[in-house]
């Protein structure tokens, strides 16, 4: 008889009030919809993982480890579904750590990332258009997006560029568009008020240091110094239903259409 294993993979946080709200939110979701499979969990961030372990003395298991304790477990089937938003570097190495083990189960799935098609694009916008609305004509959404070394830095941008005119903007803490350039549009277009938002799937680090703190350097006091009012909101995109659910329909699509990601005995 086969057993299933689905194991979803996010960089992790070690913000344990968030990591309830969000990944452990979106892992209860996937049970709900594959309820004869039985759920694992990995984060890719090898410093999260050992912050997690020194400060509350919890075992988070690589992609790589994850795997390993499935294969050993006897399942012979592995889903496997990324909670990153953009197929960048994190993603990657997800793909490369079943790519290597594929070989251990008869059949092997991924789901890919939040934004992957233009389809996927259509829904995030419209999704995103209605946090935080109505807005009145000197009020405005700033998202934070995380960033990438690669080529799929361009999701911000072609974000943002969607977003136009609806009020909501889209930049990225470690790439394009920065908080400057953002800055520069909200200013132009009159905003004195700025709901301020981690476009990532946890408020974690970036969200509570780099987006919303009082250092210098923060996006909160960035837009402070320009003359916007702030309102942070810590709420990560993996605490909405609507994200939870998108990341459940590819997982589901791929099942649908195993050709395009799927290997038996191998990738």
């Amino acid at each position: 008889m086969s057993k299933t294993a689905l194991l979803i993979v996010s960089f992790g946080t070690t913000y344990p009030q968030t990591r309830h709200e969000t990944i452990e939110a979106t892992e209860n979701a996937f049970q709900m919809a594959f309820p004869d499979a039985e759920v694992f969990r990995a984060f890719t961030s090898k410093i999260v993982v050992s912050r997690i372990k020194q400060n509350e003395d919890i075992t988070i298991d690589s992609p790589q480890e994850a795997i390993a304790k499935i294969s050993a477990a006897g399942f012979d089937t592995l889903y496997v579904q990324s909670l990153h938003l953009i197929p960048g570097i994190e993603y990657h190495q997800v793909e490369d750590a079943v790519r290597a083990s594929a070989s251990h189960f008869k059949r092997v799935v991924i789901g890919r990332p939040l934004l992957n098609d233009f389809a996927d694009y259509q829904a995030i916008v419209h999704f995103l258009k209605q946090i935080g609305s109505p807005l009145a004509a000197d009020e405005a959404v700033l998202f934070m997006g995380h960033g990438t070394a690669n080529s799929a830095f361009t999701a911000y941008a072609c974000l943002d560029h969607m977003l136009m005119d609806s009020q909501h903007y889209m930049g990225a803490v470690e790439s394009y568009p920065d908080i400057q350039f953002e800055i520069g549009r909200l200013k132009a277009a009159g905003t004195k008020k700025v709901r301020l938002q981690p476009f990532m799937l946890v408020a974690g680090n970036h969200a509570h240091n780099d987006m919303a703190s009082d250092a210098p350097d923060s996006w909160q006091s960035q837009l402070q110094r320009a003359g916007i009012q702030v309102t942070p909101v810590q709420k990560g995109m993996g605490a909405y239903p609507e994200i939870q659910q998108q990341f459940v329909a590819h997982l589901k699509r791929q099942l649908a259409a195993p050709s395009a990601a799927e290997t038996k005995g191998g990738m």
